[in-house]
């Protein structure tokens, strides 16, 4: 009896460890599972309360059922607002973000915010970026479809203010920055010096990065470079798991400074399905000419560079 106890006091030992573990692993589990939850109606509630805005330009029903399958490449156009309490704003950053699942590669276009472009529900020409001016998200997606002869799957505005605290929201952000220049104010960080190369940017520096236009050779199009960078290193780190711990400062930014047509569930058919497009990036900046008509001056595209764009983003849809 002695040592048939012993035995089977031996065996409650070694057991012992493994249900310790198990209990732990059981815990860690549920916490995780409540975290998730959490994570998933949070997220859900933002996007379909603060987030979600339709426009009549796109056909969701067409955009639903290619982002749920997967299988054809997205449209996305891209829209940086600086609206404030008195002013509606101009979409000075207008990039057109194409996600092809097939080749996991993405390409974003710019257009110049001075291109001189009719205004689709307006019924003038004026600068590409008064489209906003004159009727929002609706005119400026109608306008940028009818500019390339295109058509866009999802928009995406954001408040550029918001482009700050989004940086910030995410942890910072880093860019390899191609030109070194020290604010002198036009950028709000006046005395700030942008090295050349790789550098780290908190959100106010992030904002600066991507306004600042005098100083650069390139003047637009530099700047419009540098907008595409910011956007790169923001989807790089917020695809990143460590950002995860900062969703309710994500969310928070948001809702407050994000419009889009995309629901809760077309971002995660986006996120499941093109997610990888991401290690793959073309840009382009739509090439043009600047004139005066009276004493305004504006950027002429030429019919040439808009067909040479149209077939550009065409031909990305549809490699395989």
């Amino acid at each position: 009896m002695g040592k048939r106890t012993e035995h089977i006091r031996a065996q409650k030992k070694r057991k012992r460890p493994l249900k310790i573990f198990l209990w732990i692993l059981a815990t860690i589990f549920l916490v995780a599972g409540i975290y998730a939850s959490y994570v998933y109606f949070q997220v859900k509630n933002t996007v379909e309360e603060d987030i979600h805005e339709k426009v009549e330009s796109i056909s969701n029903d067409i955009s639903e059922k290619k982002a749920s399958e997967g299988q054809e490449t997205i449209n996305v156009l891209l829209m940086g607002v600086d609206e404030r309490s008195h002013d509606t704003g101009r979409a000075d950053t207008l990039i057109v973000m194409s996600l092809n699942p097939n080749t996991d590669s993405l390409q974003m276009v710019s257009i110049p915010r001075d291109t001189y472009v009719p205004i689709i529900g307006y019924g003038k020409e004026d600068k590409i970026n008064h489209s906003y001016v004159y009727g929002e998200s609706d005119m400026t997606v109608a306008t940028v479809e009818n500019f390339l002869d295109i058509d866009l799957d999802y928009y995406v505005k954001i408040n550029m203010q918001g482009l700050s605290d989004l940086v910030d929201a995410v942890g910072g952000i880093t860019v390899d920055n191609p030109i070194e220049w020290v604010d002198n104010g036009e950028a709000y960080i006046e005395g700030y010096r942008f090295e050349k190369g790789e550098i780290t940017l908190n959100g106010p520096e992030a904002l600066g990065y991507a306004r600042m236009r005098k100083q650069d050779p390139k003047g637009d199009a530099g700047r419009n470079l540098r907008q595409r960078l910011v956007i790169e290193a923001i989807i790089d780190k917020g695809a990143s798991v460590g950002s995860v711990t900062k969703i309710d400062d994500i969310l928070e930014v948001m809702g407050e400074n994000v419009s889009t047509n995309m629901t809760f569930n077309e971002m995660k058919d986006i996120f499941k399905n093109y997610r990888n497009t991401r290690k793959n990036i073309n840009n382009y900046q739509m090439q043009g000419e600047g004139q005066y008509i009276g004493p305004i001056w504006y950027f002429m595209v030429s019919e040439e560079e808009q067909q040479k764009v149209h077939d550009m983003i065409t031909d990305f849809n549809s490699q395989s």
